[in-house]
């Protein structure tokens, strides 16, 4: 049982990247963004919609900020869809063997980017029976990774079916990527989604307005 939790392919942590860049150009931007982009300690596989990559949650967060900060200076328009789920390294069947329960992990540490992001963040803790004494309850972990972002100073405001958040892109990346590993503390499956915008024509009207920082 600790070996799963401890193994993070076999406990089934890792991400999900799609990148849309509005530019002509846009083959040329994510290849290069995905080729020049250091992948120690990561599984890559790079499909016709996304690319995967598997592995610790220190490490994915390393690569996720590497790879969007390429496409950032690029200074071209772009849209960032980010999917990480831990706990559940089947297709349909997210049974652990000898039940191994959540992975407790430290906390991730990002990095500064230089880079400012806006972005959509929403989390789904999958908990379907109690676990060291703990009741199923979705809304309580939402309620604390929700603090963590306040926290972190890259809250902007809870809207409709997401958490918006924007600052520098590698302190919006850390904030989603903390939060899901300390909800996966307590629970064993918990996926979440992000979708970033970087260099926005309307960031611009933020840096005017005193915004952006």
């Amino acid at each position: 049982m600790e070996s799963i939790t401890k193994d993070p392919l076999a406990f089934g942590v890792g991400a999900r990247l799609t990148v849309s860049v509005m530019s002509d150009r846009f083959i040329e931007v994510i290849t290069s963004a995905l080729e020049t982009t250091d992948a120690a300690g990561l599984v890559l596989e790079t499909g016709d919609v996304s690319t995967y990559a598997g592995g610790d949650e220190q490490a994915l967060l390393r690569w996720l900020t590497d790879v969007t900060q390429q496409i950032a200076q690029t200074g071209l328009h772009a849209s960032v869809s980010v999917l990480l789920s831990r706990g559940c390294p089947g297709e349909a069947v997210c049974e652990l063997p000898g039940g191994a329960g959540p992975r407790r992990v430290d906390a991730p540490r990002g990095r500064h980017t230089g880079s400012f992001a806006s972005a959509e963040w929403a989390l789904y803790p999958l908990e379907d029976s109690p676990s060291e004494g703990r009741e199923p309850d979705h809304m309580r972990e939402i309620f604390a990774a929700i603090e963590t972002a306040k926290a972190s100073g890259t809250f902007v405001a809870s809207e409709h079916f997401v958490t918006k958040l924007s600052g520098d892109l590698g302190r919006v990346l850390e904030t989603v990527v903390v939060a899901w590993a300390s909800v996966g503390a307590h629970v064993q499956h918990v996926t979440s989604h992000l979708t970033i915008s970087l260099n926005s024509p309307s960031h611009a009207a933020q840096t005017e307005s005193g915004v952006r920082a």
